[in-house]
């Protein structure tokens, strides 16, 4: 798995752990962004009406 570039960035939110999360990973075989500390699939802020 490999960080994600910060030029894609964007605010993401894990909704298992409840926090944004600032260090996104992304799955080297399904591009999946997830969560470093619990592994969940994470969603754009601006998507939740949170941010």
């Amino acid at each position: 798995m490999a960080e994600m570039n910060k030029a894609e960035r964007e605010p993401l939110f894990c909704p298992t752990c409840e926090v944004e999360a600032p260090k996104p990973l992304v799955c080297g075989d399904c591009g999946a962004v997830i969560c470093r500390q619990c592994g969940t699939p994470l969603e754009k802020i601006d998507e939740l009406g949170i941010g």
